[in-house]
């Protein structure tokens, strides 16, 4: 079954993350979005750019950080990898995200939300690289947990529109909800990957 979750998260992540490449690298701006949200990526090329393309490096790289034989065979790889995940992927992904949350289409409830998760995934990445820099490598892994439930947004998010399109639910309510939808799940349920985590290395140890 883990082995059946990791296959699923890293073809849901590189499905998205080429969605994203190719869409906004070949397509006209904001070609395949919902027509009310297009006005604010026509508006803010660069911040949406930005984003996308720091997002896309992100859900790339993600998946396989976790794989740990890849981490004890290629050590340095995974190290230069992390650097591009956060550097890139998460720091102009997250400011870029931030910038663009104060446009976002679906009122302060949907700004809200976006923002909310913009600065998370910020503070989960910080707290990532300050946690390796000291050596913790328990508390590294538990940040890069949460953080990449936090870039899993990207794709949780482009499951719920096309159901809230299709279901006939007013969009910019439904766009508000889902601003808050594509994200505090997937945190909770790293938190309680991360909690099982601990629970089962306190036991081993014991």
């Amino acid at each position: 079954m883990r082995t059946f979750g990791w296959i699923l998260l890293c073809a849901l992540s590189l499905g998205v993350a080429g969605y994203g490449v190719f869409v906004y690298a070949i397509l006209p701006l904001g070609a395949l979005v919902h027509p009310e949200i297009r006005p604010a990526f026509e508006a803010h090329p660069v911040g949406i750019l930005a984003h996308v393309f720091a997002a896309a490096v992100a859900l790339l790289i993600g998946p396989f950080q976790f794989v740990g034989s890849l981490r004890r065979a290629a050590p340095a790889l995974h190290r230069w990898l992390g650097r591009i995940y956060l550097g890139i992927g998460v720091l102009v992904g997250g400011l870029a995200g931030l910038y663009m949350a104060q446009h976002a289409f679906g009122g302060i409830v949907s700004r809200l939300g976006f923002a909310s998760l913009a600065l998370g995934w910020l503070y989960t990445g910080l707290n990532a690289w300050l946690a390796i820099r000291a050596r913790d490598i328990a508390a590294h892994r538990e940040w890069m947990i949460r953080n990449f439930a936090l870039t899993f947004a990207a794709v949780t998010l482009r499951l719920y529109v096309p159901v809230a399109i299709l279901s006939g639910f007013d969009f910019a309510t439904a766009y508000a909800v889902i601003a808050w939808l594509c994200w505090v799940p997937n945190l909770i349920v790293a938190q309680w990957i991360v909690s099982r985590t601990t629970s089962g290395n306190r036991v081993s140890s014991s």
